[in-house]
């Protein structure tokens, strides 16, 4: 057997272990203690994380109002909380929960937890079981209430993670087992973390008076207090963050626009039409403007596409990224699918691999509903064909329509659609950026534009914003193979019966045909369909669907004829989308600066060593002119989770991914990159 490369794995989730007692409390053999107290845990987390924080009236009347908490346990301090907001006239128009959890239960030990829940909390507990995300040491963001309460759910270890949360809390749960038990949970490296958490006025509240906890906020800049405690507590500690210095937001956070009540969004494929939705999911008014009459004419115009996660070998910024997008399109769109509305298949895809040890070897890090590995046996008789190589099988991998997906998304109230509508140029005018025809006229404006545009993305961005962006056009084409022509050969079924993928994929239709693709050609820009394309994707079917080279009953002269489409995909040098605020166009110069000691590439040159613009949040930027593209071969996997990271830098909420794969994705990212590379 051939050795494998070594594989750093990223933090690997353990459920909790959970008993319940005679009287149906939760107790945590390993720390030795419950969850809450014999005296409820809704009224515990109503007096202490409620009241303590002076909750609900301190939301009262605001648009967003973030609560952090440090132990998400069995869920009670948010169902509470979410409960409070909903009974609120007054309440904030949107409520952020984020929570993070070492030891999360599983479904079932938290549907057993609430069974004796209040019944007008129940329904509350049934759609977040119904949420329950896949175990993985992601940030995973459940939406309730049509998007009006968000819970970001951070598995994994609590200090560890206060370190990469990018957001700006207005209220501190403290929460976790007590500190004799969990020292970790109240360690000075996690109080240590909580400034650069923390809006001006945080309060914080916990049930524990322990001088390691009071200690902890103290140093952390909180003038700490005591109030009366709960049940057999006599005492719980509150706190106000009161540091002596302010923290001043980086450029990324700056070109926040929180006040901001309307956008335009160029571009009508998936990557527009999910950042439309996002936006109008946090309140604005979106206008999607399209060249096309209708939306998804571009490469979100197949007729079906992938949708699958990754498992790789080191675990960095792209398969991270591409498992936490995975998880996020399936959770926002499997709904549809599931109900009709999209037409496509999430109930399993298989990516064959090379041989048993690294399929079993990438796979074992995760937990069986997100990644299995199969033998080539067991990946045969899940396919319904003969399969020679093993595979991982996504259970909630598939497929989707990507044009009905489009047109789904875009019915997001909020939205307006106008198409046939040619952007030329884009212009910032006041505090708002228009959108111009050829002529110069101006289209539509709003106090914020995003650029969703695909092959468009350099040629549209103002002068200089785009130079940093190293993007590559390729060109591909699918290959539709109708249900008469899908036969079987001497006796072997050629038909999978479910999505299959390696260097190609193969994706069985609704109506018995196949969809085979993809075709990869550089620098292309023929639309026509081309009869060698077609005979490469129909051996891409014959390959993946263990055919004897050369087999099938399609002569050349039927295969050129089939029907087929092609796009064009947009893509940068690492693979990763751009997503996020625009660089500033100011600094086109900046490329000549470490070779010329003249103004203004001089001041340029020092600026980038004083402002630290090796870190992509520190680099400048066009203010509210924002990016979603490069998404490549995988767009319908990565726009939903792409939308939401843009909306929240957008509207400055909590961010759905962690600070390094932030920067990963960062459309600056290459500019700190060049910074990086200065002589010192």
């Amino acid at each position: 057997m051939r050795s494998l490369p070594h594989i750093v794995r990223t933090e690997r989730i353990a459920p909790a272990t959970i008993e319940f007692d005679a009287d149906g409390v939760a107790h945590a053999p390993a720390f030795g203690d419950r969850y809450h107290p014999r005296a409820g845990a809704l009224a515990q987390a109503e007096h202490v994380f409620l009241r303590g924080n002076g909750l609900p009236a301190r939301w009262a009347g605001r648009r967003r109002f973030v609560v952090l908490e440090t132990g998400f346990g069995l869920g009670h301090n948010f169902l509470a909380t979410w409960a409070a907001w909903r009974n609120d006239p007054a309440r904030c128009e949107r409520l952020h929960v984020v929570s993070v959890e070492l030891h999360p239960p599983r479904r079932d030990d938290l549907v057993a937890a609430h069974r004796a829940l209040p019944s007008a909390v129940t329904p509350l507990a049934h759609a977040l079981h119904a949420a329950w995300p896949v175990l993985t040491g992601d940030l995973h963001r459940l939406a309730f209430d049509d998007g009006r309460v968000e819970l970001l759910l951070a598995l994994g270890d609590a200090a560890r993670w206060l370190r990469r949360l990018q957001l700006q809390a207005d209220a501190l749960f403290l929460d976790g087992f007590a500190p004799e038990r969990n020292a970790a949970m109240w360690s000075p490296a996690l109080f240590g973390a909580l400034p650069a958490l923390c809006a001006e006025g945080a309060t914080a509240a916990t049930w524990s008076v322990a001088r390691a906890v009071r200690d902890g906020l103290a140093a952390a800049g909180f003038d700490v207090h005591t109030a009366p405690g709960f049940a057999d507590k006599r005492e719980m500690t509150t706190a106000r963050f009161a540091p002596r210095h302010a923290l001043r937001p980086a450029a990324r956070r700056q070109a926040a626009v929180p006040g901001a009540r309307d956008a335009l969004v160029i571009g009508g494929g998936i990557a527009g039409a999910c950042s439309a939705a996002a936006l109008a999911a946090q309140g604005l008014t979106v206008t999607v403007l399209d060249a096309a009459a209708g939306p998804a004419a571009g490469a979100s115009g197949n007729a079906a596409g992938l949708l699958r996660g990754l498992v790789t070998r080191d675990d960095g910024p792209h398969g991270r990224w591409h498992r936490a997008a995975a998880l996020q399109a399936q959770r926002l769109f499997g709904p549809w699918v599931a109900h009709g509305a999209v037409p496509g298949q999430l109930g399993g895809l298989l990516h064959l691999g090379d041989d048993d040890a690294s399929v079993q070897a990438l796979a074992a890090p995760w937990p069986a509903d997100y990644v299995q590995a199969l033998s080539a046996r067991d990946a045969t008789a899940r396919a319904g064909v003969a399969l020679a190589r093993p595979a991982w099988l996504f259970p909630q991998g598939g497929w989707v329509s990507p044009a009905a997906l489009v047109r789904q998304v875009l019915a997001t109230r909020g939205i307006h659609w106008r198409g046939g509508v040619p952007v030329r140029a884009l212009r910032r005018h006041g505090d708002r950026w228009q959108a111009l025809d050829a002529a110069g006229t101006v289209l539509a404006d709003a106090q914020l534009l995003v650029l969703a545009t695909g092959a468009a993305l350099g040629a549209l961005a103002p002068a200089g914003c785009a130079r940093w962006w190293p993007l590559a056009v390729s060109r591909g084409q699918v290959t539709q193979i109708p249900a008469h022509l899908v036969a079987r050969e001497g006796g072997a079924a050629v038909r999978p019966a479910l999505p299959l993928a390696r260097s190609g994929y193969v994706i069985p239709l609704p109506d018995g045909g196949l969809l085979c693709g993809a075709t990869q050609a550089g620098d292309d820009l023929d639309a026509d369909l081309r009869p060698a394309d077609h005979a490469h994707n129909l051996a891409v079917w014959q390959r993946l669907t263990g055919q004897p080279a050369g087999a099938g009953s399609i002569d050349a002269t039927t295969a050129a004829a089939l029907p087929g489409r092609v796009g064009w995909r947009t893509h940068t040098d690492d693979r990763l989308p751009l997503v996020g605020p625009v660089p500033a166009s100011a600094l086109a110069q900046f490329g000549a600066a470490s070779a010329s000691a003249s103004s203004p590439e001089a001041a340029l040159l020092a600026a980038a060593r004083r402002e630290r613009w090796a870190q992509p949040a520190r680099v400048p930027r066009e203010p509210g002119l924002f990016v979603l593209g490069a998404l490549g071969s995988r767009g319908l996997t990565s726009a939903a989770l792409g939308a939401q990271v843009l909306a929240a830098l957008v509207c400055d909420t909590p961010l759905p991914v962690d600070t390094d794969l932030l920067d990963a994705v960062d459309a600056a990212r290459h500019v700190a990159r060049a910074v990086r590379r200065l002589p010192r």
